[in-house]
């Protein structure tokens, strides 16, 4: 099978989980899960309204609430890299909350240790006109808004600083764009001279926002992921590969078409952590395997319905879990390109209707994929395993996006 070789050289890249240090750990929250080793192991996941301008978080393991977070609208929920932070974007209010997740994994090499305490809503809000995307690279954090074309950048740290201020820069005009840090440079879409056409590309700007070099044809640039210090961005007519500067040389960006996959295209991403690889989607009825470097860098896998959503399992680099309108939760092996086993997990949801309709998310917690369904009201909890449902979470609300923060380490 096409890069079979490839995918199972691991990159250890790491995937670190957990959370800005903030108050007294509640009482619900010192009753860890043991591993295998005797060390300790804490989830949380973060669960955003679909109806109202609140986010939930909540204890895995006991299924109670830990935190109720009032904000403006209904958010797009992001974790940062480390998992200390949830950025809850409410492009339509003009802002970006920003949620302590209490969840601290701090590795020492050796082993890790984990701290508990309080999630908290932090004072900070980052505001603009219509904030959208938020992508993290080379310890910085990058928020591009919409409405103006500036990209808001800052560190994970600074956030909890009674002096926050983003540093920001306007390398390019209004449009539905993002922006990737790369080390001293920054990746960014750019915008079409007419509001009916699609964004032409992605350029590379230096520290002050000016060009370098020309730009890369990405027809509809949208959506973005991370692997091994390389972003992909998905293109109309297949992906860009945005490749780390070397010496004093500034990112390089490589187009690579997606020709003779038939019809659809990317517009989703997802990093492998452990593996470098991207899984992106491609159409209403397809995911494709992307493997950088090798000599056929797609595989297509066709799927039994149209797909809700998808998500890569950090901890268990070969897996990613895909749910369809069907209801049904599919495994896909990354090395082989085969669905290994399905599961009903929820009723049917159509992809039919508003694209903003209250359909299930999916996020990876430890051994378990949590599901949430809006219709009705719970976060299912299925074995990563076997794909049985290990048990229910009744969610207040409409439960829709979600995140997981946590991991395991010497309980402190």
């Amino acid at each position: 099978m096409n890069g079979l070789p490839f995918l199972a050289t691991l990159l250890l890249l790491g995937v670190a989980a957990g959370g800005l240090a903030a108050g007294p750990a509640r009482a619900e929250d010192s009753r860890h899960a043991q591993t295998r080793d005797g060390s300790a192991s804490h989830y949380r996941l973060f669960v955003g309204d679909h109806a109202e301008g609140i986010v939930r978080a909540i204890d895995l393991r006991t299924g109670s609430n830990v935190g109720t977070f009032r904000i403006d609208r209904t958010p797009a929920l992001t974790r940062s890299l480390s998992g200390r932070t949830v950025f809850a974007v409410q492009g339509d209010a003009g802002n970006v909350s920003v949620i302590d997740t209490g969840v601290t994994v701090e590795d020492h090499g050796d082993h890790a240790d984990l701290k508990i305490q309080d999630a908290r809503l932090l004072p900070t809000v980052i505001t603009g006109t219509a904030p959208a995307h938020i992508v993290e690279g080379s310890g910085v954090v990058a928020l591009f808004d919409d409405g103006t074309g500036e990209v808001a950048l800052f560190r994970e740290s600074e956030l909890s600083q009674p002096s926050f201020a983003a540093r920001r820069l306007r390398p390019t005009g209004a449009h539905h764009g993002l922006a990737a840090p790369m080390g001293s440079h920054l990746v960014v879409s750019v915008p079409s001279d007419a509001a009916d056409k699609p964004r032409p590309g992605l350029m590379v700007v230096d520290e002050q926002g000016h060009q370098v070099g020309a730009m890369t044809s990405c027809p509809g640039v949208h959506g973005q992921a991370q692997s091994g210090g390389m972003f992909a961005f998905g293109c109309r007519d297949g992906i860009v590969l945005a490749r780390p500067a070397t010496g004093l040389k500034p990112p390089t960006l490589q187009h690579l078409p997606t020709a003779g996959l038939g019809d659809g295209y990317v517009s989703t991403l997802k990093g492998g952590s452990a593996m470098q690889f991207f899984l992106g989607n491609f159409g209403p009825n397809a995911v494709v395997i992307i493997e950088p470097d090798t000599p056929r860098p797609f595989r297509r896998i066709d799927l039994p319905a149209r797909r809700v959503d998808f998500v890569l399992d950090p901890s268990k680099a070969e897996r990613a879990y895909i749910l369809t309108e069907d209801g049904k939760l599919h495994v896909l092996d990354i090395l082989t390109g085969a669905i290994e086993r399905s599961a009903q997990i929820t009723g049917p949801y159509s992809m039919d209707g508003h694209w903003r309709a209250p359909r299930p998310r999916l996020a990876v917690a430890g051994d378990d994929v949590a599901v949430t369904d809006p219709l009705k009201g719970v976060v299912r909890l299925v074995s990563a395993a076997t794909l049985e449902e290990r048990r229910t979470i009744k969610v207040e609300g409409i439960p829709y996006t979600i995140v997981a923060v946590g991991g395991s380490g010497a309980d402190h």
